[in-house]
């Protein structure tokens, strides 16, 4: 044990910092391994952090900084993303393709980022491919700062949900169906994190599934964040005889409405406000059921979790809540879409109303209309297009090849709509104009649902309807409050637009979020260059590969820590175990205390912490030498 501590104290010393002094930090150490679980009875490996599944919650505020540390003790690459989070000015945290070298099996590498100006509900998973489809997420959820109020009233509570379907079959066999020129198929199921449905029929659900059971107060109100973290299928939503207040959406207020049930498409992510009113004569279902699926699919494709009131009477029974109507009805789905508006009075991140930035009056400097259709053989590979073109990933990433000038990495060729040629593998991006306003259009030509997220932003949802999209489809668009979020869905035979003003330089991943359509190749990135300031520069710990491995210094042994130096960071390190020990007594000093300081830290490791800071003689005298005031 003092060792690894010495090992968390040299990587807090070790990491970069490139954010505003004086914002808080908070560190995390994680070892991303597989892990064995059964959640649909079906013994299997699962990718766990820290040996949870799903991962740890990495629980900040507005404007901190955060300090990831991953050791991949998978048998192969890994990058972990943090879905919604911009990564202002840091895209080479991204944690996608593109923008970093994957961590390779054995290695560590250190992550930090502040989460700048943003508030909400989001999460993380394995970017690489198809990793997510075997566990290894976790939620991301960025508190207001004190100065900034919420616009409801403070729930008593906080519960976070993960739903998404599940294949018994591992993500390798999974890419070996790819690769293979085969479609997944259907799901084996659905799990509420990382757990099967609870027995509600015993014909549907065998025995000995463990599930999800949600403990809650009579009389209390919880705010429930619920992401999408399947692969490929949406889900529709709902909790038994209790309404769902919509208050925010990846970091974005809404406006506030109840709803019964709400379709939650892969990669998205809600929060609710659910009021504990019932009379609690039985326990109550929550329920995640897939959408546009066969019918007889749906039994077997219904995740089912046990809100259970503390003076419960009895267990849930009887019949699940309904869902829509139609299974098939994407209308109804499309207008519930339509009906999740922007709350613009709402203060955000900071202080001014979120309508204050007046989207609907800025001039379009670039339209992109992308186009997809379903997967087609392209020189004998199953791939899945945009504008007929198949993204492939390049040996050394794009982030890389721009800063070190290695040619023929990419091309800034994207066509800003289909060109009805023969469909191509091809590594084109999009060149984006800094601080212009993008207009892009996603049209599906494709059979299923697709979500489609942008790093790096939020953007503006303005309009959605069937049929193709033309120039008078800007004459139905919502200029005023569309909300502004990072993933949405895009129906089949139907459009979706969006504003983005691109005013984070950087190379920004532009994915479908659906698994398997992702992993054969519908991406692409926008360039988005500051003339003014293209000296970007990579962190000390950076990981060459491709055209640059030859840059790369070997990690000595497993599970080195990151090579990066930053005096800054270990001033702040120093400050912050002063502040700790200046501010609380000896006796206070346990896991409470603690997780103000380092939060994801066991309560062990700080008196440990503080131990180690003493006997090393960390003073600021020693810790600061030859350092300017």
């Amino acid at each position: 044990m003092p060792l690894l501590l010495l090992f968390l104290l040299l990587l807090l010393a070790a990491s970069p910092a490139p954010a505003r002094a004086g914002d808080p930090y908070a560190y995390y150490d994680w070892e991303v391994s597989y892990v064995s679980a059964q959640p649909l009875g079906v013994k299997q490996k699962v990718i766990g952090i820290n040996g949870q599944f799903p991962g740890p919650p990495l629980n900040v505020t507005t404007n901190w900084n955060v300090v990831v540390n991953v050791r991949n003790a998978l048998d192969e690459p890994l990058l972990l993303t943090w879905n919604g989070v911009q990564q202002r000015k840091t895209a080479w945290q991204d944690g996608v393709l593109g923008t970093n070298c994957a961590i390779p099996a054995g290695w560590n590498w250190t992550y930090t980022f502040q989460v700048k100006d943003q508030v909400g509900s989001f999460f993380y998973f394995p970017s690489t491919p198809l990793h997510r489809a075997a566990g290894g997420y976790g939620a991301i959820t960025i508190n207001n700062r004190d100065v900034i109020p919420i616009p409801f009233g403070f729930p008593d509570g906080d519960i976070t949900l993960f739903i998404g379907d599940w294949y018994n079959r591992g993500h390798k066999e999974l890419r070996r169906a790819l690769d293979g020129g085969t479609l997944l198929g259907a799901p084996d199921g659905v799990l509420i994190n990382g757990l099967g449905p609870y027995q509600y029929n015993e014909s549907v659900v065998p025995p000995g599934i463990v599930y999800e059971r949600i403990n809650v107060e009579p009389g209390k109100t919880y705010r429930f964040r619920v992401h999408n973290v399947g692969v490929s299928t949406s889900l529709n939503f709902r909790i038994q005889n209790h309404n769902l207040l919509l208050v925010e959406t990846e970091g974005s207020y809404t406006s506030q409405q109840n709803y019964t049930n709400l379709d939650i498409h892969v990669g998205q992510s809600y929060s609710f406000l659910v009021t504990m009113d019932q009379n609690a004569s039985t326990d109550y279902y929550v329920v995640a059921s897939a959408r546009f699926v066969d019918a007889a699919a749906v039994d077997k494709l219904t995740g089912v979790a046990i809100l259970h009131y503390s003076n419960s009477q009895g267990p849930a029974s009887g019949p699940l809540p309904d869902p829509p109507n139609d299974q098939y009805d994407t209308a109804f789905s499309i207008n519930q879409a339509r009906s999740i508006r922007w709350n613009v009075t709402a203060s955000g991140a900071r202080p001014n109303p979120q309508g204050s930035f007046h989207y609907g009056d800025i001039t379009v400097t670039d339209v992109y209309l992308l186009q997809s259709r379903p997967p087609e053989l392209i020189d004998g590979k199953l791939r899945a297009t945009l504008n007929e073109i198949s993204y492939i990933a390049p040996s050394t990433p794009l982030v890389l090849a721009q800063l070190f000038n290695v040619p023929g990495v990419y091309k800034l060729d994207f066509p800003n709509h289909p060109m009805n040629r023969l469909p191509k593998v091809d590594t084109s991006i999009i060149n984006g104009t800094y601080k212009g306003f993008m207009e892009i259009i996603f049209q599906n030509n494709a059979t299923t649902v697709q979500s489609y997220h942008l790093d790096g932003y939020a953007f503006f949802v303005v309009g959605m309807d069937y049929g193709l999209w033309t120039e008078n489809s800007r004459g139905t668009y919502n200029k005023w409050d569309g909300v502004a979020r990072s993933t949405i869905q895009v129906f089949p035979g139907a459009w979706t637009a969006i504003l983005v003003f691109l005013d984070n330089a950087g190379i920004w991943n532009l994915r479908v979020q659906n698994l398997d359509t992702w992993y054969l190749g519908q991406e692409v990135y926008i360039n988005v260059v500051n003339p003014e300031d293209n000296s970007s520069t990579l962190p000390d710990n950076a990981i060459f590969c491709g055209a640059l491995s030859s840059l790369q210094k070997e990690q000595s042994h497993r599970f080195v820590y990151s090579e990066a130096s930053s005096v800054s960071q270990w001033r702040n390190t120093s400050l912050m175990v002063d502040l700790a020990l200046n501010a609380t007594p000896k006796s206070g000093r346990d896991a409470e205390w603690g997780n103000n300081f380092f939060p994801g830290t066991s309560a062990a490791s700080y008196s440990s912490i503080i131990a180690a800071r003493s006997s090393q003689d960390m003073s600021r005298k020693d810790a600061h030498e030859g350092l300017p005031p």
